[in-house]
């Protein structure tokens, strides 16, 4: 679908009073867009990626508790955590996304694809939880409620990732997956700054981000920096809805924001640049906007990153 065209229907159906909303969106995601079928390998990848990142500052994951800012239609990282042994996941969402059916579709992907499965676990995998989850399933209605208890999850929406109401010092991780690039950075700097009280003085912030042109996914003829070449007024006209908000900071600014909160980057693991897009601005294909001039060819085309910090405690 083209672009613009997917912004303007985006843009209509936010307007709408919640409820109807929601729904119209979940329809059209459900017909033509990326929920026609229940696939939970890339986020559960992200979560083993999540879960070896902790590992390697020399933390065991195995019994802490995760926090996890949007949790979206199916709560896969929270399942994956559990399934590697997560004491307890708390999953915030400003919108009530998620679907009992989803969560169901998701659970039979797993023992449909079992071999694959484990494969991708490994020894990360948490066999007798999975065998409790394979239990569960085989009750005869899906219980969204026995669910939560069984994979000790804290579904909190819709509500605000920067004034959680946990107490301090709560949580042991700090996590998310491609949400941040979709939350003004005045609100990402409250989140933080409220993630910096609830989480224990040696915990650590483990985040996923994806630094492209979202609608580039779903339109082919767009580049993945497309967005840069509008200016901020220019942009809201397309991004002015809370189902495709992007905030269109690169690199650079997440480290900045990550710094200005007080913590110290434990490690960044960078995602490819984007040749398309380096091609593109070295022919002077795009014209960036001016807020986007200054930064060099390789901050603009950095696709995304995983970012692992922590506060400092001095």
């Amino acid at each position: 679908m083209r672009w613009k065209l997917k912004a303007k229907i985006q843009n209509a159906i936010s307007v709408l009073p919640s409820a109807p909303s929601y729904a119209a969106y979940y329809w059209l995601q459900r017909k033509i867009g990326g929920l026609k079928r229940s696939k939970p390998i890339n986020r559960f990848s992200a979560a083993i990626n999540i879960w070896k990142k902790i590992q390697e500052q020399g933390i065991d994951p195995a019994g802490k508790v995760f926090f996890e800012v949007g949790t979206g239609r199916i709560p896969d990282l929270a399942i994956a955590f559990w399934l590697m042994g997560a004491e307890k996941i708390i999953t915030v969402d400003v919108n009530p996304y998620l679907k009992a059916e989803l969560i169901d579709e998701s659970i039979q992907y797993i023992f449909k694809n079992n071999e694959a499965i484990l494969s991708l676990f490994g020894s990360l995998m948490n066999t007798k939880r999975l065998e409790e989850l394979q239990e569960f399933h085989r009750i005869p209605h899906f219980s969204i409620s026995g669910f939560f208890d069984l994979c000790r999850v804290e579904y909190m929406a819709p509500a605000d990732a920067a004034d959680t109401s946990l107490s301090d010092q709560s949580i042991d991780f700090h996590t998310s997956k491609t949400v941040f690039e979709h939350i003004p950075i005045e609100v990402l700097k409250l989140i933080m700054e409220e993630g910096n009280r609830i989480i224990k003085n040696n915990g650590l912030f483990i985040h996923s981000i994806d630094y492209g042109d979202h609608y580039s996914y779903s339109d082919k003829n767009i580049s993945r920096i497309n967005f840069l070449q509008y200016s901020d007024e220019e942009w809201a006209k397309y991004n002015s809805n809370k189902y495709m908000y992007m905030n269109r900071l690169r690199h650079d600014d997440y480290i900045n924001l990550f710094e200005s909160v007080g913590h110290q980057i434990l490690k960044v693991q960078e995602k490819e640049k984007n040749q398309p897009s380096i091609d593109l601005l070295n022919k002077g294909g795009l014209h960036l906007d001016d807020k986007f001039r200054s930064k060099s060819i390789e901050i603009l085309t950095m696709t995304g990153s995983f970012i692992v910090s922590q506060k400092n405690n001095s």
